[in-house]
């Protein structure tokens, strides 16, 4: 049986016989996040259903965007435009961007992902025309501590973002569930206030 039925036949048993009245749950659970949250963060498995309740968030209370080593790669890019749609239409106050120890990109090189896209019978044209920007994503990400500064300065700088919202800069163990701040965002906005 292929994936994608053994997620709908999961999706049916799930529907029957739901763990939690969602009805309900709804009401307290908004669209608009109650924290005034956001988070931006890895997409590596062993974050889910651990990072939320390891900083005591709740369906409903922040809204989670996800992505390889929580890296933003230009002024406007997908990530950026999902922060924007936080702050502007969903009353956004402060980012958390959370990286973590054991991350992959890490070990992940321009090289090692183009040689992937060949195996997997990319075009080499099609390889040629992401060159640039592949090498400056994946060689740039050596450490996620020091990503997580550099990606707060991006959003910090962004002119997009507005200076009197936060942009908080953790570390997360992906075992023990430990929290460290790395930028304490409130140093920066409160700059900008004065």
């Amino acid at each position: 049986m292929a994936m994608l039925d053994d997620l709908l036949a999961a999706n049916e048993r799930f529907c029957q016989n739901p763990p939690v009245d969602y009805t309900s749950e709804d009401i307290k659970a908004r669209k608009l996040p109650q924290k005034q949250l956001a988070i931006l963060t890895c997409m590596d498995t062993r974050l889910v259903n651990f990072l939320e309740p390891a900083l005591g968030i709740e369906r409903g209370e922040a809204k989670v965007i996800k992505t390889a080593g929580n890296c933003v790669t230009g002024i406007f890019d997908g990530v950026v435009r999902s922060l924007l749609v936080c702050i502007y239409e969903l009353g956004i106050k402060e980012i958390l961007v959370i990286g973590h120890h054991e991350c992959g990109m890490a070990k992940t090189t321009s090289a090692s992902m183009t040689q992937a896209m060949l195996d997997r019978g990319v075009a080499p044209e099609a390889i040629h025309m992401i060159a640039k920007e592949l090498k400056e994503w994946a060689d740039e990400f050596q450490h996620p501590e020091e990503n997580v500064e550099i990606t707060v300065d991006q959003l910090r700088l962004n002119p997009l973002i507005p200076k009197d919202v936060p942009v908080h800069g953790l570390m997360f163990h992906p075992r023990s569930g430990k929290l460290d701040v790395v930028v304490n965002g409130y140093e920066h906005a409160f700059e900008y206030q004065a």
